[in-house]
């Protein structure tokens, strides 16, 4: 199916031509088609029923994990994967370790599923999940709304996740009744003399009944073992805030009111907290009350559903007359797209999923996230802080909450001494000037900026000239100039060692192929964002990993202040014996796969597929 959700606000001739053309392809193949309004893809997906639990499904946007807030196993592919799966039905992953975050305890009022993600993401902030997929367990699961659980399944995403899923439970059995109450009375309601509609193709009676039944319930065997187990006491949480400019820094909301950080603008949109649960919370917080002065309130349902169900409880209402602007349902400011942007020296509040800098505006804006009602309240006080009726006295002590890890046996994996296979056209040599970035978690949004994504007439020169732009506006120029003194060979070219998690963020395909046509054949870092790194691989750019040169670079030019260091240094990286040689030492790495060497050589994935005739 496809839904037409980024860049809605842009109603030129030639991004409606664009639209027009995509929904001619959706027609003639036959594909489930919803037009721009009808909302993001990820609420739509769960409220139509695509995403339903105990199935796989996979879009071509990070935030698919969304799904596992109804037991879905939702996970990303990419744009060059969505083209390869209608083109040959067939795609493929790296296994995940599977990490096990036990939820215990009830959540005290006013904390959300919000708060929750963000203390995890700030508690465990350190590639404890990277590319792991999560399975959410505990006694406190029963006690979470839905709304809650789509929240955090949806931010698993930053906190570098490749899936996070909760479990089926009479809690999710219920919420589908409802959904099915709700479709029976626009049933019920069809004109006299006219046949009724046919049951929803997803949400219908048989298909809930199936799914309450013993034989369908899904969960670990007893004694199942676990990459590592986090547990977190939901009664020990108040809320908290993420920020500025990272997922990973959450601090206390008492904490943050204290400073009184003015914001220049709030928003309440995106498919984290725009849901109709959001916007009444919004409206209690708002209700008899105005926007400040000097603050601009931003808010887009999630969906055209969840907008006529805000509008029917009065909750639209409320918003609007206390001086919200509202923005069409799909994907806008939070993606650095429309109206209502961060201008640079701005600070804003906002209930999406991320606040990279850049993201949302200008790179020298900052950008915090919070619960739509803490939003909502800053919206009204001008400064970051909670709602009228949030009671401090009935919180928990402010301070971190009750929360551990533990980190399963696993098995060390044997290296074998003997030389790794080589495919004919596969370099055994890389090698060049290196260029060291290093920042940990440097994001996609750093690597590619949001704002080029929908330039669909950008080359992959251009594409060069502007890569790393969020980061280091002198990343391309300094790349460019090393390039030039290189002498062109295969393997040869500037190669980029960074930190960990690299490539952390989006899913947005030219933080790959922009580095590739910077003349970057090789990537070296701590750890890889896995987007990024499936991202890199279908397009010919090779990654390995090497903490131990990333750490000895750490060493040695940590505080130095630079974001993109280059000295002079050069080095080799042996394919064939999977050795990284950097000045008088060696690093061992692990072997660069038959597969990614295939899809070096044929030049990607669109070249692979080409090759086989497809």
């Amino acid at each position: 199916m496809i839904v037409l959700d980024h860049d809605v606000q842009n109603r030129s001739a030639k991004n409606l031509a664009k639209y027009a053309t995509i929904e001619s392809f959706a027609r003639e193949h036959h594909i489930d088609f919803y037009p721009a309004g009808r909302g993001i893809g990820h609420q739509v997906l769960v409220e139509e029923g695509y995403a339903f639990p105990h199935t796989l499904v996979v879009a071509s946007d990070s935030h698919s994990n969304m799904y596992g807030g109804v037991a879905c196993l939702g996970t990303p592919v990419v744009r060059t994967d969505a083209a390869a799966l209608w083109a040959t039905g067939t795609t493929w992953w790296q296994v995940p370790r599977i990490v096990r975050v036990e939820l215990r305890g009830v959540l005290p009022r006013g904390v959300t599923g919000k708060d929750v993600i963000i203390a995890l993401c700030g508690s465990f902030p350190r590639d404890e999940v990277l590319n792991a997929a999560i399975e959410f367990t505990g006694t406190g699961i029963p006690l979470l709304a839905i709304d809650d659980r789509l929240t955090i399944a949806n931010m698993t995403t930053e906190w570098g996740a490749l899936a996070g899923v909760f479990p089926a439970d009479e809690v999710l059995f219920e919420w589908y009744e409802r959904a099915l109450s709700h479709l029976d009375l626009r049933t019920f309601a069809s004109s006299p003399g006219i046949p009724p509609p046919p049951p929803h193709p997803r949400i219908n009676r048989t298909r809930i009944t199936a799914l309450r039944s013993h034989s369908s319930h899904l969960e670990a065997d007893a004694g199942a073992s676990y990459a590592a187990h986090l547990t977190l006491d939901l009664s020990t949480l108040v809320p908290h805030v993420a920020g500025p400019n990272s997922v990973k820094l959450a601090t206390p909301l008492p904490e943050v009111e204290a400073s009184r950080i003015a914001v220049d603008k709030a928003y309440l949109v995106s498919c984290t907290n725009a849901r109709a649960s959001d916007l009444a919370a919004a409206a209690a917080a708002i209700r008899g009350h105005t926007v400040a002065p000097g603050v601009e309130f931003y808010v887009a349902a999630a969906s055209s559903a969840v907008q006529a169900e805000a509008e029917e409880s009065g909750d639209w209402e409320t918003l609007v007359n206390a001086g919200a602007r509202v923005l069409p349902a799909g994907c806008g400011p939070c993606i650095g797209l429309g109206t209502g942007l961060l201008k640079d020296g701005e600070t804003g509040i906002s209930a999406t999923n991320r606040n990279y800098k850049g993201r949302m505006g200008h790179a020298g804006a900052r950008a915090y996230l919070a619960s739509p009602a803490v939003v909502a309240a800053s919206a009204v006080k001008g400064y970051i802080c909670g709602p009228d009726s949030l009671d401090a006295h009935k919180l928990p002590p402010v301070g971190p909450p009750a929360i551990s890890m533990s980190v399963g046996k696993g098995e060390a994996e044997e290296v074998e001494e003997r030389g790794a296979e080589l495919l004919e056209g596969f370099p055994a040599i890389f090698e060049g000037p290196l260029v060291f970035v290093p920042q940990d978690n440097v994001n996609t949004d750093g690597i590619y900026p949001g704002k080029y994504t929908y330039e669909d007439d950008m080359t992959l020169e251009r594409q060069a000239q502007v890569v790393m732009e969020n980061y280091d506006a002198g990343f391309a120029a300094l790349v460019a100039s090393l390039g030039r003194r290189i002498e062109k060979g295969a393997g040869r070219g500037v190669v980029l060692v960074a930190g960990y998690n690299f490539g952390t963020g989006s899913s947005r395909e030219q933080a790959a192929t922009a580095l590739k046509a910077a003349g970057i054949p090789l990537v070296i870092a701590g750890s890889f964002g896995d987007i990024f790194k499936r991202n890199a691989i279908n397009n010919g750019l090779v990654c390995v990993e090497c903490p131990g040169l990333v750490g000895d670079l750490k060493g040695r030019y940590r505080g130095g202040g630079e974001l993109s260091v280059d000295k002079g240094m050069e080095v080799k990286v042996s394919m064939f014996e999977s050795k990284v040689l950097f000045e008088e030492k060696e690093y061992k790495i692990g072997r660069v796969g038959i597969s990614v060497q295939e899809l070096f050589v044929k030049g990607g994935l669109e070249g692979w597929i080409r090759s086989r005739g497809i």
